[in-house]
């Protein structure tokens, strides 16, 4: 439904362009034209912007935004002063935005405004920069990223990319803030194709600045045997393309980010194979992890992927006792859910590589199986009975860890 609005509000943004793309709009921006913050006041509308005017509809509470202009005053995201005022234009407050598909509105009619042939670029598949103030705001290489992991047929346009790398050069990706940085590249990483947001980061410079251990992972080969792609950059790519195909969430994609960091730091004379690489991906992910103040919930499970994940895949040889040193290791009986992600990520790892992408996984379910075993020991009368004996202390816990082996054991015979 049309906002209503005793104003001029155009609908703007993304919800323009998806509609012409013909994709479900999930938000709706709103843009009001030829009024002051006291004129929304005086018709009800609440404010809610602490840079800029920002208030909600009276009605439906969406939010609109008065029409405005910015100039750049300082390094950085924040480094912008606003000008909101009845005598801004719709094609001046559409000139500050980042890409030219997003540089769009719709009036009440249906009829779509474009200055900067957001339309064109839509029907030939091309993510360009409205107007070079897109240099003054770095989260935009971030968002252009995000964007081509989402439209993932798209290119960028040759001139926006030249601009990206100006910008790279210049030291503005320097002035990032961490809680930005990680907005982004979550938002990227459950993007339909998480791959394009890697290599546009790449392309632009940008990557060896905000992710250097993942830059750092191209042009390593690893044992063709095991990774007919060889590098490793490109592996990773892979592997985050198959976590997207297997619809996993985002622990799962930023575990799988960061689960090989190590083969970066690996020396060349042990090329291409990559000895201890999982102790320094652990190390190197917890780094990572604190730079760009990323959750608890990805970087506890990035760290777990990062060190077990070539015993997982080497898993359908071990026996009964070292699989029950995986689960404890893992802490499987405490974080079940985190063990099951951390298996999803080994899959994805498995699957990403070039002509193995539907390779069956058995590991996953195998290990499952081996927590569901082991879950079903009697924690209590196992105790009870140590205690019976005389056990204390240690000798209680052997004596549970030695029932839960019986029970592994006992299921595996029974495979």
């Amino acid at each position: 439904m049309w906002l209503m609005s005793p104003f001029q509000t155009y609908l703007v943004g993304g919800a323009v362009r998806d509609r012409l793309l013909g994709l479900p709009v999930q938000d709706r921006d709103w843009v009001v034209v030829g009024a002051s913050p006291a004129d929304l006041l005086a018709a009800g509308y609440q404010p809610v912007g602490k840079d800029f005017p920002v208030f909600l509809h009276p009605e439906t509470h969406e939010e609109v935004a008065l029409a405005r202009t910015e100039r750049k005053t300082a390094a950085g995201y924040h480094g912008f002063a606003f000008h909101a005022a009845p005598d801004v234009t719709l094609e001046q407050d559409l000139a500050r935005r980042d890409l030219t598909i997003n540089a769009m509105a719709e009036d009440g009619a249906g009829q779509v405004i474009d200055p900067y042939g957001g339309q064109r670029d839509l029907a030939a598949k091309v993510l360009r920069h409205v107007s070079p103030a897109f240099a003054e705001d770095p989260v935009r290489i971030l968002r252009l990223a995000r964007f081509a992991a989402r439209f993932a047929d798209f290119t960028v346009a040759p001139e926006t990319v030249a601009l990206m790398r100006a910008m790279v050069a210049a030291g503005e990706v320097d002035a990032l803030v961490a809680e930005r940085v990680w907005q982004e590249l979550s938002r990227g990483l459950m993007e339909r194709r998480p791959s394009r947001m890697i290599e546009v980061l790449r392309e632009a410079g940008a990557l060896a600045k905000l992710l250097p251990e993942v830059e750092a992972l191209f042009g390593v080969p690893q044992p063709e045997a095991h990774h007919p792609e060889v590098d490793t950059g490109v592996h990773l790519l892979m592997v985050l393309d198959q976590c997207a195909r297997l619809q996993a969430p985002l622990t799962v994609r930023y575990a799988s980010l960061c689960h090989d960091l190590g083969k970066g730091t690996t020396r060349k004379e042990e090329l291409p194979r990559h000895i201890a690489h999982e102790v320094r991906s652990e190390k190197l992910a917890r780094a990572l992890s604190a730079r760009w103040k990323v959750p608890t919930d990805c970087r506890e499970l990035a760290e777990l992927v990062a060190r077990e994940h070539t015993h997982v895949h080497q898993s359908g040889g071990f026996s009964a006792e070292a699989r029950l040193r995986l689960l404890e290791r893992c802490d499987a009986w405490r974080r079940p859910e985190r063990f099951a992600e951390l298996l999803w990520a080994c899959e994805c790892d498995a699957r990403g590589r070039l002509g193995l992408e539907a390779r069956d996984y058995p590991q996953r379910e195998r290990l499952l199986a081996d927590l569901r075993a082991t879950q079903a020991v009697d924690l209590a009368a196992a105790s009870a009975a140590a205690i019976a004996r005389g056990a204390q202390g240690p000798a209680i816990g052997a004596a549970v860890k030695a029932a839960r082996l019986q029970a592994l054991r006992s299921f595996t015979d029974a495979g």
